[in-house]
């Protein structure tokens, strides 16, 4: 196989006149230039084979094999989002050269005037829309790729049903070109504006649909809107999250989620973590649904499914809480014990003598080391000039870890 240099070339805003003179150099020298046709167009002149990028493996498999000076075109800084991902995971480094240039989501924060180093970046060009909501609901500022399928408008409609609407949004479009455009707006705004498909989205946090300040941990009982009072307890509440062992970044799945009390308090323990509250039972789902509006659990996400056939589609998880089963909790336990990832965490919480034995013997014939607390609550109450202590249900919190294979 031949080990001829493969040159990784940025095009910036500016066309040819931003290359750098190292760029210009490698590309003089080039016998093949392989891009889209909006980059081949910068360069006019050039003698050598032209390629049209299209099937990257198509390309692949020509610089494999090729003999000749390549130069592959691509936007800004090929590192960023762009082609040297895939050719630094097909092709050995040491044939890659890597001349970047200033990129789209560089020249859009210059041009609106706003710092970017405390930015994150976010790309739906040619993935789900999913997981980039999961990532911009939880910063206060970022730059989205997006591409004709997750536009603005699908991007903005996204977050108003998450609750996240509270940004200032600026449009990009068509930069380095005639109909370059800057609009401000915010996110219902982009509803309204059908974007150029050569466009980059800025979100900035402006404000929060809730002004009122709940605590993290412990939110009083009577701030949830939920059936018969029928939530887990604030107490109870506090040592279950605290069995979860959560982490800012993980997957938990919430079932069961009734009020979604723990989805939301975890919610706040872990911003950039991804929930999934499932739950089916319509008394519950119109008090889960205010409660996460309530409390601006952005990266709380409302499944209404039926454990545990509506786990299928759900990312694995690395921590699962089962608070309610509705009777198939052998089922719900052997469809997380198929998904949950290595050292995970399955907490559940048992009201009685019943579901306490089931589910511990049920655990450690899986392998499960387990370990149980009860949980005996007892809060002061106001009688005549006295105060008495008065007594809850007994609960049995159930943390069980997933041993390594």
């Amino acid at each position: 196989m031949s080990q001829q240099k493969i040159y990784l070339v940025g095009a910036g805003i500016a066309g040819w006149e931003g290359f750098g003179s190292k760029a210009l150099e490698v590309i003089d020298k080039a016998e093949v230039i392989i891009g889209h046709q909006r980059h081949l167009d910068i360069i006019p002149h050039f003698t050598g084979e032209k390629q049209v990028l299209g099937d990257l493996s198509i390309m692949l498999d020509f610089l494999k094999k090729t003999d000749k000076r390549t130069v592959v075109l691509g936007s800004g800084d090929p590192n960023f989002f762009g082609v040297a991902r895939f050719l630094l995971r097909n092709l050995p480094k040491e044939r890659i050269e890597i001349y970047p240039n200033v990129t789209s989501v560089q020249y859009a924060f210059a041009r609106i005037k706003e710092p970017w180093d405390d930015a994150i970046f976010v790309s739906v060009h040619g993935r789900g829309l999913q997981r980039a909501i999961d990532r911009i609901v939880a910063a206060e500022k970022v730059a989205v790729l997006t591409d004709q399928v997750n536009t603005p408008a699908a991007i903005a409609r996204a977050l108003i049903d998450r609750g996240a609407e509270g940004y200032d949004a600026w449009l990009c479009e068509e930069m380095g070109l005639p109909g370059e455009k800057f609009t401000k707006t915010d996110v219902k705004g982009l509803l309204e504006i059908k974007a150029s498909p050569l466009n980059i989205l800025i979100l900035i946090k402006a404000w929060e649909p809730n002004l009122e300040h709940f605590p993290l941990i412990g939110i009083d009982d009577d701030q949830f809107a939920t059936v018969k009072k029928l939530i887990t307890k604030q107490e109870v509440r506090a040592v279950t999250l605290a069995k979860l062992q959560l982490q800012d970044d993980l997957v938990l799945w919430d079932v069961g989620a009734g009020s979604g009390s723990v989805s939301i308090e975890a919610s706040n323990l872990m911003p950039n973590g991804r929930i999934y509250a499932l739950e089916r039972n319509p008394q519950y789902i119109g008090f889960l649904r205010d409660n996460l509006k309530k409390f601006v659990a952005r990266n709380v996400l409302l499944v209404e499914a039926f454990a545990p056939e509506g786990l299928d589609d759900l990312p694995d998880p690395d921590r699962v809480f089962i608070g309610g089963s509705g009777g198939m909790l052998e089922e719900i336990i052997e469809a997380a014990d198929r998904r949950l990832k290595s050292e995970g965490l399955i907490v559940l919480n048992a009201v009685t003598l019943d579901t306490l034995t089931k589910s511990v013997e049920f655990l450690e014939d899986h392998g499960y080391t387990v370990e149980v607390t009860c949980v005996n609550i007892a809060k002061t109450k106001g009688l005549t000039e006295y105060k008495l202590f008065e007594a809850q249900n007994p609960v049995y919190i159930v943390a069980a870890r997933k041993e390594t294979e």
